[in-house]
């Protein structure tokens, strides 16, 4: 967690608010085993749960998502810079030569300090449509607040780039290698196999408006206003082409990945673990099926592994024990970690699916060696002040792409026999 500077009012105020926030998440978990021990008992002993019973489960289950949002939502206005310009760790950051033309031009439309920042760089900072590349300072803030909120971004591979696509080469078979004596002659080993995965880049954007009375405000923090308005029109688009884009004008979802049974495996298809019950866990030793799927994956990928679902099969899992009567999932350890399952980091993701026949709705792997976010250097902003007067548009683009870049490094869980 960054540090928080306790000496100002506002950041005490949120501080405390998280923490309230986090002691209530724990006192409804807490709740919650309480009320599922007494409908288990009451399974083991009539075959059947009290009506009223499964109802206050199923209550506090939500109570605690909601109280996750909430937490959530907590943290990321605590990493919100503040508004007199100083950076995260407190220092006075001094608005370089690039960030005040930009801040002229976001204000008030005069685009001579940028086209002279052209003529001295003797480049171009603007794009066939238009616009212009934001400063460093704001393409940081926009890339913080997205690795914040966007749950693949958050555990995935990120590189940025200068090109449209991305050419990554992969070993198909390795070079061969053996023992040999000193003395031994050495036999001619056969070459690599190489082939080529592409990560092409594509055009996300957003579109905020402001007023001319906040672009007036010299107190408002441009960066962290365009920072603020793209974060979620940003996150959820990438979020959902993450998970399940098709690759047409779009990043590629691992999800869309073709699938083949474990014991079946062949690069280029993702491996699936069956839970031997079609849409749902198998009745006794549910979470058997979860520990097949963590020793799925390779020891390597598995000592930075994450479960990936919605809070839909979150919350089934929720109610689930071992063999031992410990409940899979435990709330987070502190505000802003993550729940836990088993022992893995539990990533909250929406458009993961809903447990279902044939549904793979449970990843777990090293998301950082599985899927590779690509994010084209620069992002573009048009101000249009014409087509909504009184409001000011901001046509804001960036470029990203994505694809599975290693399909050995996570499995899914396939809920079917």
């Amino acid at each position: 967690m960054p540090e928080i500077n306790l000496n100002a009012p506002e950041t005490k105020a949120e501080t405390r608010e998280v923490s309230e926030a986090f002691d209530t998440l724990m006192r409804t978990f807490s709740g919650f085993r309480e009320t599922n021990d007494s409908r288990l008992a009451d399974i083991e002993r009539r075959m059947s749960a009290d009506v009223l019973t499964e109802e206050k489960v199923e209550r506090i289950n939500k109570a605690i998502g909601d109280q996750q949002k909430k937490l959530e939502a907590l943290m990321l206005k605590e990493l919100r810079p503040q508004l007199d310009g100083t950076g995260e760790e407190g220092r006075s950051a001094r608005p370089s030569e690039h960030r005040q033309a930009f801040e002229t031009y976001v204000r008030g439309g005069d685009e001579r300090g940028l086209r002279r920042l052209e003529e001295k760089a003797m480049s171009t900072l603007t794009g066939a449509d238009g616009g212009f590349v934001v400063p460093p300072e704001t393409e940081r803030e926009i890339g913080r607040r997205l690795a914040r909120i966007s749950p693949i971004r958050s555990i995935a591979s990120v590189r940025t780039v200068s090109a449209m696509v991305l050419k990554k080469p992969f070993s198909l078979a390795g070079a061969q290698a053996g023992w040999v004596g000193e003395a031994d002659a050495r036999p001619q080993t056969t070459s690599p196999s190489l082939s080529e995965l592409t990560f092409p880049t594509m055009e996300l954007y957003a579109m905020p408006a402001a007023t001319n009375a906040l672009l007036d405000d010299a107190a408002v923090d441009i960066d962290q206003w365009i920072g603020e308005e793209v974060e979620q029109a940003f996150a959820a688009q990438e979020g959902a082409a993450f998970v399940l884009g098709d690759g047409v004008n779009k990043p590629k979802g691992f999800m869309t990945a073709a699938t083949v049974a474990e014991s079946a495996w062949t690069w280029g298809k993702v491996g699936t673990i069956s839970t031997g019950v079609s849409a749902a866990f198998a009745a006794n030793g549910g979470s058997d099926a979860l520990i097949d799927l963590i020793y799925s994956v390779k020891s390597g990928y598995r000592q930075n592994a994450s479960f990936v679902m919605n809070r839909r099969t979150q919350s089934v899992i929720r109610k689930m024990k071992d063999a031992d009567g410990n409940y899979l999932w435990q709330a987070p350890a502190a505000a802003g970690a993550r729940a836990t399952l088993m022992g893995f980091p539990l990533v909250e993701t929406e458009e993961m699916p809903d447990i279902a026949a044939n549904a793979k709705a449970i990843a777990f792997g090293d998301f950082a060696r599985f899927y590779l976010i690509v994010d084209r250097q620069g992002v573009r902003v048009l101000r249009d002040p014409y087509s909504a007067k009184p409001y000011v548009l901001f046509y804001t683009t960036k470029r990203v792409g994505g694809g599975i870049q290693d399909f050995d490094a996570a499995k899914f869980l396939n809920f079917n026999v």
